[in-house]
C-alpha cells in the first residue's frame, strides 16, 4: 500500500465508475423500453464517481463536502443500484422506505464528523446500513435472476461487499486507533482497494445483466408474435417439422389443428382494427390457458392460428379442439365471435409438413362449410 495510498484508490474507483456510468448510459439509449432498471444502474455509479471526487479531495474542501457528503453519496448510489435491480426484475421499490433510511445516515455522517468527530464510530454505524443494502441486493437477484454467470457474478461480488462491511465493523470494533481512511497504518485501507474492486466488478456483472436480457428479448421476439406473443409461423414450420421428425424415429404420433376465427372481417369492420387485435390477443391468451407445456401455439396470420399437440392421438385431440371451441364460443362478448378447427394427425411415414397442413386446412374448410363454429378432422 506505500505505492498506491488511500487517496489515489478513492480516484480510481470514482474514474471508473464515471466510466461504467457512460457505458451504460450509452447501453440504455438502444434498449427496448421494456427493459427497465438501466437508467438507475447508469446513475448508480455516476453518483459514486461524484463521492469518489469529493471524498479525494478531502483537506481541500470542507468536511461536510469531502466527508459528510460522500458517506451520504456512497449509500445513495448503492440504494440507486438496488432500486434499478428492482425495477428490472419487477419488483415494487419501496422509495419512501429508503428515503427514511437516509435520514440517520446523513445525522451519522454529519454528528461523528462536524459535531463529534469520530471515525471509528461513524464507520461502526455506517459499515452495517451499506452492509445491508447489499444483501438485499443480494437476496434480490438469487430468488428473481435468472441462473446465469452475469447474476452469479453479481450474487458472489455482493456478498462479498457483504463481507466487506462485516469485516470493515469488526475491525473497527476491536482496534481503538482508527483515525481515518487514510491512515496508511489502517487495514481498512486493505478493506478500501477490495471494495473498489468489487464495486468495478459489480457494475460489470451489472452490464452482463442487462446484455443478457436483450438477447433473450430479441430471441423473443425474433420467434413470437408482437400482437398474440403466440409463436411466429416460422418457429412453428421448425417446430412441426422437427415433432414430425421424432415421430416418424421413433413411431409416435402428433396432432396439428389449424384455427381460423369466423367473421373475422366483419369485427374489424364493425368495431374497428384496434378491436379485432384486442379479439386476438384474447383469443390466444384463452387457448393457452387449456394447453400443456409442450403444446406450441402459433399465429400463422390475420385471424388463422396453428396448435402443435405432441404426443396426442385423434382421440385426444378432438376432445382438445372441443374444449377450445366450446371456450371461445361461451366466453366472447361484445363482439362475440366463433372458432372453426381443422384437425389431423400424422398418418405415414412418408407424411411432410405440407401434408399435414394441407390435410388440417381440408378439415377446416369442411368445418367451415357445415356452418363454422365446429370442429373438423381428416
Amino acid at each position: 500500500m506505500n505505492s498506491l495510498d488511500p487517496r489515489t484508490i478513492i480516484l480510481l474507483t470514482g474514474v471508473m465508475g464515471g466510466v461504467m456510468s457512460l457505458v451504460m448510459y450509452m447501453m440504455r439509449r438502444n434498449f427496448p423500453p421494456n427493459i427497465k432498471g438501466l437508467t438507475a444502474w447508469a446513475a448508480s455509479p455516476f453518483i459514486l464517481f461524484i463521492a469518489a471526487i469529493l471524498g479525494g479531495s478531502r483537506g481541500l474542501l470542507p468536511e461536510f463536502l469531502s466527508i459528510v457528503l460522500p458517506n451520504i453519496l456512497l449509500f445513495v448510489g448503492i440504494y440507486v443500484a438496488y432500486f434499478g435491480s428492482q425495477q428490472f426484475f419487477g419488483v415494487a421499490p419501496a422509495l419512501r422506505r429508503w428515503v427514511m433510511a437516509l435520514i440517520p445516515v446523513a445525522a451519522v455522517a454529519i454528528w461523528f464528523t462536524l459535531i463529534q468527530p469520530d471515525y471509528r464510530t461513524r464507520l461502526m454505524l455506517l459499515s452495517p446500513s451499506l452492509g445491508l443494502v447489499f444483501a438485499m441486493h443480494a437476496h434480490l437477484i438469487y430468488t428473481k435472476a435468472p441462473r446465469t454467470f452475469a447474476s452469479w457474478l453479481s450474487f458472489v461480488v455482493l456478498l462479498s461487499a457483504v463481507a466487506i462491511q462485516i469485516m470493515r465493523f469488526l475491525l473497527a470494533w476491536q482496534s481503538r486507533n482508527e483515525t481515518g481512511v487514510y491512515d496508511l497504518n489502517s487495514p481498512q485501507a486493505y478493506f478500501l482497494a477490495a471494495y473498489s474492486f468489487v464495486i468495478l466488478l459489480f457494475n460489470v456483472g451489472l452490464l452482463l445483466m442487462a446484455t443478457e436480457c436483450l438477447r433473450t428479448e430479441f430471441e423473443h421476439q425474433a420467434t413470437h408474435d408482437s400482437l398474440t406473443d403466440a409463436f411466429t409461423r416460422r418457429h412453428m414450420n421448425e417446430a412441426c417439422a422437427q415433432e414430425l421428425e421424432r415421430c416418424r424415429r421413433h413411431g409416435h404420433v402428433m396432432a396439428l389443428l389449424i384455427m381460423d376465427l369466423d367473421h373475422f372481417k366483419a369485427i374489424n369492420d364493425t368495431y374497428g382494427h384496434q378491436r379485432g387485435d384486442r379479439v386476438l390477443v384474447e383469443f390466444a391468451t384463452q387457448v393457452k390457458t387449456l394447453l400443456r407445456r409442450q403444446d406450441q401455439l402459433g399465429r400463422f396470420g390475420g385471424e388463422e392460428f396453428v396448435l402443435l399437440l405432441p404426443e396426442t392421438p385423434l382421440p385426444v385431440a378432438t376432445v382438445v379442439a372441443e374444449r377450445i371451441r366450446a371456450m371461445v364460443d361461451e366466453s366472447s362478448d361484445n363482439p362475440h365471435y366463433t372458432v372453426s378447427i381443422g384437425l389431423t394427425i400424422n398418418q405415414h411415414d412418408y407424411d411432410s409438413l405440407d401434408t399435414l397442413l394441407a390435410r388440417a386446412d381440408t378439415a377446416l374448410y369442411r368445418a367451415k362449410e357445415k356452418g363454422r363454429n365446429r370442429v373438423g378432422s381428416v
